[in-house]
């Protein structure tokens, strides 16, 4: 066997470190990303920025009441999600306070610009003598059905606002006074996988 020159180590030498060099990038970057997926770090383009409901409010079996009787069924029209608000005493001294959400629910649908037609709204409640209601709202009755699959409905801070998938699955709850941005990047993102 002919011994090996000086040339020839130094390169057996080279290709063993860069091979080790590649398997410690390779599975060391594995073992990072394992370690921050298991610890519940997600990047901040991934986080939710509505409440994820766990577990989620289940309303498939309900079927809402429209303000003129009719039903309102979740399966009717498939790939739609809905947008659910619920205000108290939007008769009273808390008109303001109802107007506000209505244009801030509004103002959602309207920025989900192509989107907007597989978005609906649901108000349960009075709706403000001074707002107008987006072309896809629907104005229901609130029940004891709707407020069972509702999660903190009845929140001292305000009115929270919930967003349901087209299966009929309360996934997101928006607490009282929410930034009407977030419900919208959620909505956005929620369409685009959808």
């Amino acid at each position: 066997m002919d011994p090996m020159t000086p040339t020839q180590v130094a390169n057996r030498r080279r290709n063993r470190s860069m091979l080790l060099i590649l398997f410690a990038l390779f599975f060391g970057g594995m073992l990072i990303a394992g370690l921050l997926r298991f610890s519940g770090w997600r990047p901040e383009g991934m986080k939710n920025k509505g409440e994820m409901l766990q577990p989620y409010g289940d309303l498939r079996e309900y079927a809402p009441t429209l303000a003129d009787g009719a039903r309102y069924g979740w399966k009717d029209e498939p790939r739609i999600w809905r947008i659910v608000a619920m205000p108290r005493d939007c008769d009273s001294a808390r008109a303001a306070a109802c107007t506000r959400l209505l244009q801030d629910v509004d103002k959602v649908w309207k920025l989900m610009g192509k989107d907007a037609d597989r978005v609906h709204v649901l108000w349960a409640g009075a709706v403000p003598a001074d707002a107008s209601l987006p072309r896809t709202a629907h104005v229901v009755h609130a029940d004891e059905g709707l407020r069972a699959g509702l999660a903190r409905w009845d929140d001292a801070a305000g009115d929270p606002v919930w967003l349901i998938d087209p299966n009929g699955f309360v996934i997101l709850r928006y607490a009282p006074g929410f930034d009407p941005g977030d419900l919208r990047t959620d909505l956005a993102r929620l369409l685009k996988i959808n």
